[in-house]
């Protein structure tokens, strides 16, 4: 592909296609192409999680690293910020130093990759659904389906709206419009994930005599760790030599709102309990999950790249904070003013230098091609809200809420898995019958200390 599509004679880069025959032994000809998450995020590491999916049941699937991503040639990856990250669990999560520690490492990353004649402008989403567009082309197909998630949704959209032909559906999964995503709207999508898991707790008798007042005790804690955070030396959760954590009110937050990789949704009410009561263990352990990355196989460099041109602009630092307040009233402003999995961003943007591209991203898909909308309750970084949001100008659109399922819900939802097969076979006519009476699993629930 070309690096930069307004330059045909600059030069070019190179992309890792899969392609995953059918299940089925009589495979429909339309096949479905999945668009990865992050951004920066590993597409071909995803193919195990489609396949259990059943993604590939009754068509051929096809998988593209995206530009800048793992297996694509260059590589965004940023191993200085992997380490950065390693290092930062025993770092207070908010603090100015830990902020000047990832700029340092971003600066490192980018001085080498623009002195291998990395071209950063050219790694947006604009290019990459062209990327999408052109793989269409080269590879013969005259329809295909499109299923993305996170990242993947607002470059679905996006490729939806400047490339619909030969787009025979579209399915998105954990939803992030394109006309408003920014670093305020994460305020909004953790306040939603996160008071519905309070509230599912709330709805479920013995969760609600156990942990009573979850979101006093969340405010409580994110308050006492912010004045006083916490230092403990905890084994990662895979296992390994013990590591040093530390546990602020930023911390916390991070660990709620991430995917539930490390905290399970189940488990927020216990660790919440656990830590008021003086045992922080649970989610010291969430947080040494960080100390062991894999160097070298997330795409920071994509991330900037993206998030610096079309999320960060237009937004101040003071509007970032005033939507935290909102969001978290009664919350210290040095948690608020980092937007939740997104850290000192705007500094981190100022060395990056990527120009402005909100004009021509910032924009809302108008389409009448089907679209089935995909949203897990739970989901803390893409709350479920923004589904139906962006459904209202797909008019021929599906918008489906599971349940007590966080951040990308096909692989975590058999019922889901249903709905995306009966889309693909009909996209006009989905069966959602299976998410009448889906009820979030029970929580956690430990002994009392005080009654046991």
């Amino acid at each position: 592909m070309p690096e930069n599509r307004a330059r045909r004679s600059g030069r070019t880069i190179r992309l890792t296609v899969a392609i995953i025959p059918a299940a089925s032994t009589r495979p429909a000809k339309d096949p479905v192409v999945f668009m990865e998450g992050g951004p920066g995020g590993d597409a071909i590491g995803a193919i195990p999680f489609l396949i259990a999916s059943h993604v590939n049941r009754d068509r051929d699937l096809i998988v593209m690293s995206q530009r800048g991503g793992l297996h694509s040639q260059p590589n965004l990856a940023c191993p200085e910020v992997d380490r950065f990250s390693a290092d930062a669990v025993g770092l207070p999560y908010d603090a100015p130093s830990t902020g000047r520690l990832l700029v340092r490492a971003t600066q490192r990353c980018k001085d080498r990759l623009t002195a291998q004649g990395v071209e950063l402008r050219a790694y947006n989403t604009t290019e990459n659904a062209a990327d999408f567009a052109d793989l269409r082309t080269a590879l013969g197909i005259r329809r295909w389906n499109v299923y993305g998630y996170s990242y993947g949704t607002d470059l679905a959209l996006t490729y939806l709206r400047r490339h619909p032909r030969g787009i025979r559906s579209v399915a998105i999964d954990s939803v992030v419009p394109p006309q408003i995503v920014s670093l305020p709207w994460t305020w909004d999508s953790a306040r939603e994930g996160i008071g519905a898991i309070f509230a599912a707790c709330e709805a479920q008798p013995r969760c609600k005599r156990r942990y009573p007042d979850l979101p006093r005790t969340l405010t409580e804690q994110v308050r006492r760790l912010e004045a006083h955070p916490l230092t403990l030396t905890v084994p990662p959760p895979g296992g390994g030599s013990p590591v040093k954590v530390v546990l602020d009110g930023g911390a916390l937050v991070n660990l709620l709102v991430a995917d539930g990789a490390v905290l399970p949704a189940r488990d927020v009410p216990a660790a919440l309990d656990e830590l008021a009561r003086g045992r922080p263990e649970r989610l010291a352990r969430a947080r040494a999950a960080a100390a062991t990355p894999a160097i070298g196989e997330f795409a920071y460099g994509l991330t900037n790249s993206v998030a610096c041109a079309e999320w960060v602009p237009g937004h101040s630092e003071s509007d970032l904070l005033k939507a935290g307040r909102r969001a978290f009233p009664g919350w210290p402003d040095t948690v608020l003013a980092q937007a939740p999995q997104l850290p000192f961003q705007y500094d981190v943007c100022r060395v990056w230098d990527v120009p402005d591209r909100t004009a021509v991203q910032r924009v809302a898909t108008f389409s009448k091609v089907p679209t089935l909308i995909v949203s897990g309750t739970f989901d803390a970084k893409t709350g479920a809200s923004w589904g139906p949001y962006t459904g209202r100008t797909l008019p021929r659109s599906t918008a489906v809420l599971i349940p007590g399922i966080g951040h990308w819900v096909v692989p975590q939802s058999p019922c889901a898995q249903s709905v995306l097969a009966s889309f693909l076979a009909r996209p006009t006519a989905v069966d959602t019958a299976c998410v009448a009476g889906l009820e979030p699993q029970p929580f956690t629930i430990t002994p009392d200390p005080e009654t046991a």
